[in-house]
């Protein structure tokens, strides 16, 4: 009998990151999730599915815009030749990593094949898995806004939970009653949005549910419910760090794949040039293993995906056994049976942590023995037990605890260029406007403020990557919302090839409806 539930949670997301140019570092973004993480997770569900002895439970969240770009027919179409000139470039590698070499050539391919197998598109094989009973599919935010900073203007939380609902019922073809809350972040009255949207359950950090009050008696063992009506879940963190954690978890083992050494960091000028690539930027081609925490980049070793897999194996054993001995530990203080939530960004699966995807393959394949049992969060809730009243805390999963790294001297210049926008918005919406073309303009000018109000904007400019292509985004999208409301209320005529670029390049959420701002009484 299992000792106790573990709940992997998932969060699928990347920015709205289309682009028309071919070859672009946007795009490269999307087709390396693609390829590292989507496909392979695809593929480890389904064949563990297909398994009688496994049970695969999995809760995944598949942000609005990660949807927009998982069903955009021109961007995908280019995607079989990105794959075909990532193995060209491989064929470049030094002999001394044949076996990395291979190992990598026949994922692009089982890739390639993957995707044209599926005709391109991906979404059939989410909802396929979740009528199965292998997926709870959830949503998130329409473009992962970073909630707690929009509040000043609730209309604005309002459009963002609304639109994602549409968009996440239009594509997958059932309304969502979860929700991954953009870097889990929640403000006091935050349910009260969520219920009026139709939305039930959530997750949060351990402190959001460890500060609650009263305090739960569960910890973070069991859900509560916010006064609204709200199902909350909390991140264990005993169940994460281990796979999350670069320098204390698994990922930092010396025989994984290493994340920063790149083929596209060692091939010269000419041949990136030679090959369309105008900048040189990691290719998702890495031949090395991490070698050691204090090895440098230029000595890491030729990686040898025997043994990786061979670890992978012991550290699964090893996950599930330490989950096996907190379950028990719990169920002797409990008269319920104890819960681990473990939430994760998708992406560590694959592209942060390449062996990720087989790792949980070996957990799925190791579990029926462990006395671990997987489960999803809305299944949790329909197992009949009452759940505590708690008021939340305010908090996110960000470095912290809080909102720092969304608001601080890196980034909180945007803040207020997203309230008086917003407010905007809220104005125009009740006025309402004097023709269809008007109508058509609002509704462009509702898709421009939701993706100036991206918190991955925010975040880069935090974190000192691409700083200039993040200021930029905000900018564009800002600068595109008040020409098209400046249309609107002085009647100016717009270029109409400027419009209908606009159109082209973010012509997402075709059903996003400007009532959403409509003033909340």
């Amino acid at each position: 009998m299992a000792a106790g539930n573990l709940a992997l949670v998932l969060h699928a997301h990347l920015p709205y990151v289309r682009s028309g140019d071919p070859g672009s570092l946007e795009e490269d973004w999307y087709f390396q999730a693609l390829q590292e993480c989507y496909l392979p997770l695809l593929a480890m569900l389904e064949e563990a599915a297909a398994d009688p002895q496994q049970q695969p439970r999995l809760t995944l969240g598949l942000s609005p815009t990660l949807l927009s770009l998982l069903c955009d027919a021109d961007l995908n179409a280019r995607f079989p030749a990105w794959l075909e000139q990532r193995q060209q470039l491989l064929a470049l590698a030094p002999s001394t990593h044949r076996d990395a070499v291979l190992d990598l050539d026949m994922r692009l391919q089982a890739a390639a094949d993957q995707f044209r197998a599926s005709g391109g598109t991906l979404l059939p094989r989410f909802r396929a898995l979740q009528q199965r009973g292998v997926l709870d599919l959830i949503t998130c935010a329409a473009t992962h806004g970073y909630l707690p900073l929009l509040r000043h203007t609730p209309e604005a939380v309002r459009a963002q939970l609304l639109t994602a609902i549409r968009e996440h019922q239009r594509l997958l073809g059932e309304r969502p009653l979860g929700i991954w809350l953009p870097e889990c972040a929640y403000y006091e009255g935050l349910d009260q949005v969520m219920v009026s949207a139709g939305l039930r359950y959530s997750l949060l950090d351990g402190h959001g549910l460890l500060h609650a009050l009263p305090r739960p008696r569960y910890g973070v063992y069991a859900p509560i419910c916010s006064p609204a009506g709200v199902a909350f879940f909390a991140r264990d963190s005993a169940s994460t760090l281990p796979v999350w954690s670069a320098s204390e978890g698994y990922p930092g083992d010396p025989v994984y794949r290493e994340f920063h050494r790149d083929l596209g960091w060692d091939l010269s000028d000419e041949v990136l040039d030679e090959a369309g690539i105008t900048s040189r930027r990691p290719l998702g081609l890495k031949l090395h293993c991490v070698s050691g925490r204090d090895c440098p980049l230029d000595r890491k070793r030729p990686y040898d995906p025997a043994a990786a897999q061979t670890r992978l194996a012991e550290h699964a054993a090893a996950y599930l056994a330490g989950r096996t001995d907190q379950l028990q530990a719990l169920g002797s203080a409990m008269d319920r049976p104890p819960l681990l939530v473990a939430p994760f960004d998708a992406e560590l699966f694959g592209h942060w942590w390449f062996e990720g995807p087989g790792f949980l393959a070996e957990l799925f394949r190791q579990a029926p023995g462990s006395g671990v049992r997987f489960c999803h969060l809305r299944e949790v809730l329909t197992g009949g037990d009452q759940l505590q009243v708690c008021r939340p805390s305010p908090s996110s999963w960000g470095q912290g605890g809080y909102h720092d790294y969304w608001l601080n001297d890196t980034n909180a210049w945007v803040v207020p260029q997203w309230h008086r926008a917003s407010q905007a918005m809220v104005r125009r919406v009740n006025r309402g406007v004097g023709s269809e073309h008007q109508r058509d303009l609002l509704t462009q000018a509702g898709r421009e403020l939701l993706l100036a109000q991206s918190s991955d904007w925010s975040f880069i400019l935090r974190a000192g990557t691409t700083t200039d292509l993040a200021r930029e985004r905000i900018h564009r999208h800002l600068d595109r919302f008040w020409r098209l409301m400046e249309a609107i209320d002085q009647g100016n005529e717009l270029s109409g090839s400027w419009l209908a670029a606009v159109e082209r390049e973010d012509g997402l959420f075709p059903l996003l409806n400007a009532a959403d701002w409509s003033s909340i009484p």
